[in-house]
């Protein structure tokens, strides 16, 4: 087929097909009837300059004789590389510890590759899941082992549901394509900057579920890895609560946040290292003036807005958003007892009246001030627990306007932006929460970012403490062969164990360390 790029469509004409296959046929300079197939190969908006807001696209079409095309501008040739997954050889038993994307894109295709797969995930099943989250949001009653970090679909299933990655792997192209089969929208395939939302994710989890326990798959909800047995460097068997399991490989995709994972191997020896990793707030603005800043007048004919912002602080420290949610909500998303942690999610339709971000300060493992290699959980804890005790001790989350910060003042009041962090905020003052150099990182970082989004400072701008969960503080070393440096058939996996950011390159970590899983002789 022939891929046509750099196609302009203004912004208030929504770019349907028909538009697109009309203008096709301008470039090409054949009649529409030519065109015997077309599909959108990739979407973007470009609003760098907002006196001229328009999508750009890329477009897939067939026609007769395309060869003769390749001389018109922007027209090139195109064939689709197909990724193919490899067939066990022999038998092994494979146990997968996690079901978030790493987990369930690695249980998924060993599940297709023939191996039966043992998955044992700490937290429930989604529909469970939901329940004990909507608990806690409505009256701070936590249940520890179930709830936005631990369960069926990971962290990234109450999220806004981002694919996008910096990565480049063919399998990116694939995870897209599967995630379209078991029930996200068609458009991910070709958005720029596409995202699912926490009301489809759900389904989304179930649906992989299902398939993988009618391959012979086994999922375990409510069990979590308590210990392993290693022998002579080898990883021989796992034990849960409850049971001692033998295994040939273990897949350790168990998330950025099982803490008491991490404490059990560095205890077994396990090769482990501290990780720069990040902290910060959430910060909320009106979804609005968000729509008007990035895209001016043509606000009113297009979805809701995002940004993507990262700063070097006169101070020497970087700084960066994460995670932004468009038309989203501020989430309690805490795993501990006696911590407030906050997280972002959007629904499918990004509907909600603010934006909301997590606006990160960058921490080096020279901060930490110690050689622990836990030393960076133990510096989210302080965090957390501090944010708890400010917030009331009962789950509500501190919260100061952006207008308060910058002046070094504790909130007392709140403006015209509304909180939407359930089950509720309480106004407080930062400076007894964050280290001076983050503190002093936030008010840098504010005024650095509004440099680049108009009104990002704005008076009312609600920031939630606090975010510390945007990534793993440690990595759980691993070899060529995806196998830990140390012990033979375990293998660390996806964003927990330091190898992945996001639910794309997690759900490619996956993949990848199943194939390793199969190539790998059994010994």
């Amino acid at each position: 087929m022939l891929k046509i790029s750099n196609i302009k469509i203004p912004a208030n004409i929504k770019p349907e097909l028909s538009v697109l296959v009309k203008k096709a046929a301008g470039i090409l300079r054949v009649n529409e009837n030519k065109i015997i197939s077309a599909e959108i190969a990739k979407q973007s908006i470009d609003a760098r300059d907002k006196s001229n807001v328009h999508y750009n696209i890329a477009l897939f079409v067939v026609v007769e004789n395309e060869r003769k095309y390749l001389r018109i501008k922007n027209v090139t040739l195109y064939e689709k590389k197909l990724y193919t997954f490899p067939k066990a050889n022999e038998r092994k038993k494979v146990i997968i510890a996690g079901f978030g994307p790493a987990g369930m894109f690695a249980g998924l295709m060993l599940a297709r590759a023939g191996l039966e797969p043992l998955i044992l995930e700490r937290g429930y099943a989604v529909e469970e899941r939901q329940r004990a989250i909507d608990l806690f949001h409505k009256t701070g009653v936590l249940d520890t082992e179930s709830n936005v970090q631990f369960g069926e679909g990971g962290a990234g299933a109450f999220s806004d549901g981002k694919l996008t990655t910096g990565i480049k792997d063919i399998r990116c192209s694939f995870v897209l394509e599967e995630l379209v089969k078991y029930g996200a929208p068609r458009e991910v395939l070709y958005m720029s900057k596409p995202h699912i939302g926490t009301d489809k994710l759900t389904d989304i989890a179930r649906n992989i579920r299902n398939d993988i326990i009618s391959m012979g798959g086994k999922i375990c909800f409510g069990k979590k890895i308590t210990d392993i047995d290693i022998k002579n460097g080898r990883l021989k068997r796992v034990y849960t609560d409850d049971e001692e399991i033998e295994t040939d490989s273990l897949i350790l995709a168990i998330g950025h946040s099982a803490r008491d994972t991490f404490d059990m191997l560095c205890k077994k020896g396990v090769a482990m290292e501290q990780k720069p990793f990040a902290m910060g707030v959430r910060i909320e603005h009106s979804q609005q003036a968000i729509n008007i800043a990035q895209y001016g007048k043509f606000a009113k004919y297009l979805p809701a807005a995002d940004y993507k912002l990262a700063v070097h602080l006169p101070n020497g420290r970087s700084a960066y958003t994460f995670c932004m949610c468009p038309g989203g909500y501020v989430t309690a998303a805490a795993s501990e007892n006696e911590g407030v942690v906050t997280n972002g999610m959007s629904y499918y339709l990004r509907n909600g009246k603010n934006a909301n971000s997590a606006l990160l300060i960058g921490i080096n493992t020279q901060d930490l001030g110690s050689d622990d290699i836990l030393a960076g959980v133990a510096l989210q804890r302080s965090l957390e627990h501090k944010a708890y005790i400010e917030g009331g001790r009962n789950y509500y989350a501190p919260v100061q306007t952006a207008g308060d910060i910058l002046r070094g003042r504790a909130t007392e009041a709140l403006g015209s932006i509304e909180p939407t962090y359930r089950p509720g905020v309480t106004p407080s003052d930062f400076r007894r929460i964050f280290p001076e150099y983050m503190y002093e990182s936030i008010q840098l970082a504010l005024n650095e970012m509004d440099k680049k989004i108009n009104g990002f400072a704005c008076e009312d701008a609600v920031m939630t403490a606090v975010e510390s969960r945007s990534s793993s503080p440690v990595r759980i070393l691993r070899g060529k062969n995806f196998n830990s440096l140390n012990v033979k058939g375990l293998v660390p996996c996806g964003e927990g164990c330091g190898y992945a950011g996001g639910i794309m390159s997690a759900a490619v970590d996956g993949i990848k360390c199943a194939e390793s899983v199969i190539e790998t002789e059994s010994v």
